[in-house]
């Protein structure tokens, strides 16, 4: 017989969506130290749920727990950034391999035209914040077309968790206008290799598309 989740189990699976929420979203910043009362207000859930929500969390590597004095979110130095763009790159990469033999031509098309109309409004006027979150937007389109190509669960739940931590930092590193068109031509080449089933040329393309990531970022390759 299955039985049916206790409701204070949903409430801490409700509590930990809208937390992470909050931490995609920029509601909690990079390196923020906030108590527990603060998250049960931001939240809105009461505090057993919310104490599960921080634990989870935690467990996560999206915060750290204060003893007896709350909760530090996630702080992205060098290191733990080079980590999570380094594990991204590996699945974006094996993940366009797939791609390239099998896709969703169409699905890849209208995902191009889309980086190009932000391109040519890029060129065309300056960056306004409103088409700085359409670009972002679309970069993470474009790595959770990537992610979904390993067609594999477990990592896909990885891919998950990392892109929560790489949220975060991207939160206190917006995309700069003057980065916005060479990012989105870099992606334009790796969807096309992918679109001519070229594996090499994908491969190379996100290869150099995260080396000006580490660039724009200040990380220093080894």
């Amino acid at each position: 017989m299955v039985t049916k989740p206790s409701q204070p189990r949903l409430l801490a699976d409700q509590a930990f969506e809208c937390l992470r929420e909050l931490l995609r979203t920029a509601g909690l910043r990079e390196g923020q130290f906030v108590s527990i009362s603060d998250l049960v207000t931001l939240t809105g859930f009461p505090l057993a749920p919310t104490r599960e929500a921080v634990q989870k969390a935690a467990a996560l590597g999206l915060v750290s727990i204060v003893p007896k004095r709350g909760v530090l979110i996630l702080e992205g130095d060098d290191e733990i950034a080079r980590q999570c763009l380094d594990l991204r790159c590996m699945f974006d990469q094996e993940g366009a391999r797939r791609l390239c033999r099998q896709h969703d031509r169409e699905r890849i098309v209208q995902l191009m035209e889309v980086h190009r109309q932000i391109i040519q409004e890029a060129q065309d006027k300056d960056v306004t914040t409103a088409l700085q979150r359409r670009a972002m937007t679309t970069d993470w389109d474009m790595h959770a077309l990537l992610a979904e190509g390993l067609n594999n669960d477990t990592a896909l739940a990885l891919y998950t968790n990392n892109r929560d931590k790489l949220t975060i930092m991207y939160n206190s590193r917006p995309l700069l206008p003057d980065r916005l068109v060479p990012a989105f031509n870099e992606h334009l080449l790796i969807l096309q290799a992918i679109l001519d089933h070229n594996e090499p040329a994908a491969v190379q393309a996100i290869a150099d598309h995260y080396r000006q990531i580490h660039r724009w970022w200040g990380i220093l390759d080894d």
